[in-house]
């Protein structure tokens, strides 16, 4: 059903041609096929010998199906979360108990970000609301269009991604405009909820059309912009390359990897390209120990070597699962999947570990495509992770 309602769409819009519904339809296909919306069904689980037993610490739910990719932020002992309902709470991160909860009346669809004790996120009515830790609104500041992203705070800075590709930068305290950094980008587009990074005085950005740019904090003013991946195929469809996962940064090598396109080492100095390969991803990758671990598209979890993009392992038995960013935990990594399930990898080999239902019943067949991992799970502990759920769920879970 999916495949004929992407090809309805498809075969209509350019039929349609450059006239005036082609936004609202693209708008229409770009939910269609949101991320990894596979085709193909989630492909059941195989058996394993658990060698590690992962155990579920503490929950917390809002009861609300989430539509849009939430995270978590952690500060000391505590842990802020939302849902798209405009639930937003801080929870002790031992126990998981409230310390307290307010509705915020806005529906929530990117978020959140922390720093220097201040919670902001953004809305799917273009505005972006902060927060103090005890829960009081400090500002609201309105932006160009829907924010998918989470926030980044620097030093006295926020900055809010928004859906047009805009950049905005708030003053942390009153949420003055400082600036705003805007790039053109192809008539298709995949909604992703892709944030920024920044070192030293640069914000990296990941674009639709496979570009990758840098730009300076202080002023918003373009530094340097470098292809990714190029737009390969006839249809418009084929030819998505968006980075729809925020880069990651190395020492000075930015890393970024475009959905249906090439993942590249990039010189922060220049924008040059040290190395590339093909390989597609939607929620991206972390870098630990010298080592690439990125979830593929299609479902596979892959180590490559941050020097030459080599492969080292794949583990290919999670296909259309829709994966979660991986996350490495010492000597082991932890990718969650469509289905709650969290899998336990072992680091050297790929192979799994254990995994861990989080609503486990018990006529589960892994196959409950109702309860999807978000994409950043957390480590918040040595051994113990945070993962978010679209149901609305918040789990702690200790795999030692």
């Amino acid at each position: 059903m999916k495949f004929f309602k992407l090809l309805f769409f498809l075969l209509l819009s350019l039929t349609l041609g450059a006239c005036g519904p082609v936004k609202d339809l693209q708008t229409q296909l770009s939910e269609v096929i949101i991320g990894q919306d596979a085709i193909d069904p989630p492909a059941p689980l195989k058996d394993i010998k658990a060698i590690i037993q992962p155990k579920l610490l503490w929950k917390v739910s809002s009861k609300v199906d989430d539509r849009f990719d939430l995270t978590p932020v952690l500060s000391a002992e505590h842990v802020y979360a939302a849902s798209s309902e405009g639930l937003l709470g801080k929870y002790n991160l031992m126990s998981g108990k409230s310390i307290w909860e307010i509705k915020t009346e806005q529906i929530i669809s990117g978020g959140l970000g922390f720093g220097s004790d201040v919670i902001a996120f953004g809305t799917l009515n273009g505005y972006v609301f902060s927060y103090d830790i005890n829960g009081k609104l400090l500002w609201k500041s309105k932006v160009s269009s829907t924010v998918l992203s989470a926030p980044v705070i620097i030093e006295d800075t926020v900055l809010v991604r928004t859906m047009d590709n805009n950049i905005h930068a708030f003053g942390l305290k009153d949420g003055a405009k400082k600036w705003i950094f805007n790039r053109q980008g192809p008539a298709l587009t995949l909604r992703s909820s892709a944030s920024l990074v920044s070192s030293d005085g640069v914000i990296y950005v990941g674009y639709p059309g496979g570009k990758l740019v840098a730009i300076r904090l202080d002023n918003g003013t373009l530094l340097w912009e470098t292809s990714v991946a190029q737009p390969k195929g006839i249809t418009e469809v084929e030819r998505i390359v968006d980075i729809t996962s925020p880069p990651v940064i190395d020492g000075m090598v930015i890393y970024a990897v475009a959905y249906n396109g090439r993942i590249a080492a990039v010189d922060r100095i220049n924008g040059r390209v040290i190395w590339n390969r093909d390989i597609s991803s939607f929620t991206g990758m972390n870098i630990e120990g010298g080592r690439i671990y990125l979830s593929h598209s299609g479902g596979a979890v892959y180590s490559l070597d941050n020097t030459t993009g080599k492969t080292f392992w794949r583990q290919g038995d999670l296909l259309n699962r829709k994966l979660s960013k991986p996350l490495p935990m010492s000597e082991y990594i932890a990718v969650g999947d469509i289905a709650g399930v969290v899998h336990i990898l072992d680091r050297e080999t790929g192979a799994f570990l254990g995994r861990i239902e989080l609503e486990a019943n018990a006529a589960s067949t892994f196959l409950d495509e109702n309860n999807p991992v978000m994409s950043n799970m957390i480590e918040y502990e040595p051994g113990k992770l945070l993962a978010q759920t679209r149901n609305g769920g918040l789990y702690a879970i200790s795999i030692k």
